[in-house]
């Protein structure tokens, strides 16, 4: 049995191996060797993701995709959500959630029956679980847009929190001459992040030789 694990972080200031010792301990458990991994940073609300359509492209017949939880794999609309089920049924590749028990259930022989019984409840299970993903994603968004309204219409609102510290390291290693790649490595930071950084940093490079220019005069 191939075992495919995909994690997935909404942002890239957040871990996606986070959960790599929960899918190691449960593929302990239950007879399991984790082959390979696959680990990106996307909204789980996007369809286009390199790493989960890289897997689907290397799986085959059979194989087992083990995720940490369904929304992992999907705060999709239902539109999106049955396209990448299409692509994953027309694989035949099987899933496994720890947050889904009847998934389980692929690990062990079964009799045809059971099987087939099992494959029906767990696709009927994994819709409703991908319908509650995707309500959560919305609820969590709507709610975050009218607290920033209010916020905003008591005049208390002050954005995110830049992460000082991160950003100084990132324009040190602009400085530097460091790649995009080694910077989002070391910092696990998105590109959006590294093009701000750079545009402050070529913004005050820029005003240097003006400030300098009007101390001389």
């Amino acid at each position: 049995m191939f075992v495919r694990a995909y994690l997935r972080a909404s942002t890239a200031e957040q871990d996606a191996h986070r959960a790599r010792a929960c899918l190691d301990a449960f593929a302990e458990d239950h007879g399991l060797a984790i082959a390979t991994r696959y680990v990106e940073n996307e909204n789980g609300a996007k369809l286009a993701r390199p790493e989960l359509f890289r897997l689907l492209a290397d799986c085959h017949p059979g194989d087992v995709l083990l995720i940490e939880q369904v929304d992992r794999l999907s705060r999709l609309t239902e539109p999106d959500w049955r396209q990448l089920r299409a692509e994953i049924e027309a694989k035949q590749l099987r899933i496994v959630a720890l947050d889904l028990p009847t998934s389980w259930t692929v690990t062990a022989p079964a009799d045809h029956f059971t099987a087939r019984m099992l494959a029906a409840v767990n696709a009927m299970l994994l819709d409703v679980l991908a319908a509650v993903a995707r309500k959560d994603y919305e609820d969590r968004r709507r709610r975050h847009t009218e607290g920033t309204a209010k916020a905003k219409a008591a005049g208390t609102y002050k954005g995110r929190r830049e992460n000082a510290a991160r950003n100084e390291g990132i324009a040190t290693m602009l400085r530097t001459g460091s790649s995009w790649q080694q910077i989002q490595d070391t910092f696990r930071c998105s590109k959006g992040t590294i093009a701000k950084v750079r545009k402050r940093l070529n913004a005050t490079m820029e005003d240097r030789p003006a400030a300098d220019v009007s101390h001389n005069s």
